[in-house]
């Protein structure tokens, strides 16, 4: 039963978080701190809230010690996970969770694995902690005791109040479960409350009754000793929900999980951004300029292209081309994915006019139909492989385009990755910063497409109806 939506004053019925008591409460706890943090994202949006971090596009044994021997704590490796099928899934963590142990043993590093996913709850779940919980301990590691979840996102507006999960939407706070996210086709459900979310989606394995939830009240009270108390009682890979508002709330919970884990306690993670920025010891940094992204002299238009499907992407699309009387707009017609051959020929054309648009200066926007298509009688992943058909061809595109934009924004989790790996073939990015609260921006490597070029992910559910044309203006210089 999904519970009611709030107002946003909800988020002030707390006592006051105290930012520089908590701050100094990680950083005491972080400075102990010794583990390689592996972030296993499985979209590239993940590195919404960090910079100066790298993020790895592939899971090769190369790549994965690369990230050991790195002096930075912790790196990145892109899985794009929710676009695969269960099995590719399963696949890709074994495969991951092989390479981590032996880097770790390789190196002399121990490590802690964050399974970056949605926070809106989409994704995976268990399906991926499961896998590398499997995996690793049949490895000979000690077993895990249990799995954080953390799906708080501030810069987004998710927010975990009393165990249920809310979107901020306008001045309200909407339960999780009564979004358009819970209606995905692929990663559906129908609880907010994280207990019984959890329940739900393992089918009964993990009941709602035996869920630790970590309240508020704990955590705007500095208590890192009762989180750690709480934490030390979990055992047999038993789920832990982390309620927080405030970045200063998931500050305090990771101090009472670095006293657990420094008395011998082992979990696995499955959260939201938030997690990896605090847990990594990275710091703020301003919103990126147009000078730090854009060359002055670029004749060459910009490239903006669109996948996602989520009504906040198709309301920020109608308020950048009500903005912007000079974009170009190219409409991919994705109903063409029903004609033989038809998604390589709507490919082709799209390019042919992208390429002449971007060549006489023009922003151009290439953007999918807004209706989603449905086809009669496909499951889950036979939808999935549909989606990901349309995907790869609108990521070709990208691919045999033989002129470097002046920029080049993805929007959508899938579509951006598919843009950053297949067509922009990047293997190791720098994650500058973010242009946009939750926007971040790779630069590429050398070996790339277009190498050292920046290159903005911005996720489909991030930002208010003009956060893409002002994300768009700014790069612009307007």
């Amino acid at each position: 039963m999904n519970e009611q939506s709030l107002p946003l004053s909800a988020l002030d019925a707390y006592a006051p978080v105290q930012s520089e008591k908590a701050d100094a409460l990680l950083k005491a706890a972080l400075d102990q701190h010794r583990d390689k943090i592996v972030v296993i994202d499985d979209d590239p949006t993940g590195v919404q809230t960090v910079h100066d971090v790298h993020v790895y596009t592939d899971w090769t044994e190369q790549s994965i010690l690369e990230g050991f021997e790195e002096e930075n704590r912790m790196f990145f490796l892109l899985t794009n996970s929710r676009s695969m099928t269960q099995k590719e899934t399963r696949e890709v963590h074994e495969k991951i969770a092989r390479g981590v142990i032996k880097a770790s043993r390789a190196t002399g590093k121990p490590f802690v694995i964050i399974s970056r996913s949605d926070s809106t709850l989409r994704g995976h779940f268990p399906l991926e902690t499961e896998t590398l919980r499997r995996e690793i301990e049949r490895a000979g590691e000690p077993p895990y005791d249990g799995e954080i979840l953390c799906p708080f996102f501030c810069e987004g507006g998710r927010y975990t109040l009393g165990n249920v999960h809310y979107v901020r939407e306008g001045d309200r706070l909407t339960p999780a479960g009564d979004t358009e996210f819970a209606r995905d086709r692929s990663f559906g459900y129908t609880h907010s409350r994280l207990d019984e979310w959890c329940e739900e989606k393992t089918g009964g394995a993990y009941p709602a009754s035996a869920t630790t939830c970590i309240p508020l009240e704990m955590l705007r009270d500095l208590d890192v000793d009762g989180v750690s108390r709480l934490l030390e009682n979990v055992r047999g890979f038993g789920k832990v929900v982390v309620n927080a508002a405030a970045y200063e709330d998931v500050k305090v919970f990771l101090a009472g999980y670095l006293k657990a884990r420094a008395a011998g306690k082992r979990f696995l993670f499955r959260t939201a951004a938030a997690v990896p920025k605090l847990l990594g010891g990275v710091s703020d940094k301003p919103l990126l300029t147009r000078g730090e992204l854009v060359s002055g002299n670029s004749q060459i238009g910009g490239l903006i292209v669109a996948g996602s499907h989520v009504q906040k992407t198709t309301d920020q699309l109608a308020e950048l081309t009500a903005g912007l009387a000079d974009l170009e707009r190219i409409e991919f017609h994705v109903s063409r994915a029903l004609e033989e051959g038809g998604l390589e020929a709507e490919a082709a054309r799209v390019r042919e006019l992208a390429q002449e648009s971007l060549r006489a200066g023009r922003d151009t926007l290439v953007y999918t139909s807004r209706k989603r298509m449905d086809v009669a009688g496909l499951d889950k992943e036979q939808q999935l492989k549909l989606s990901v058909d349309i995907s790869n061809a609108v990521t070709s595109v990208v691919a045999d385009l033989q002129i470097q934009p002046a920029f080049i924004v993805a929007k959508g989790g899938i579509t951006s990755s598919d843009i950053g790996v297949r067509a922009l073939r990047v293997r190791r990015a720098l994650v500058m910063g973010q242009i946009a609260p939750g926007v971040p921006v790779w630069q590429t490597d050398g070996e790339s497409k277009f190498p050292y070029m920046p290159y903005v992910i911005f996720p489909g559910n991030v930002g208010d109806r003009t956060t893409l044309l002002q994300v768009v203006r700014r790069l612009r210089g307007e």
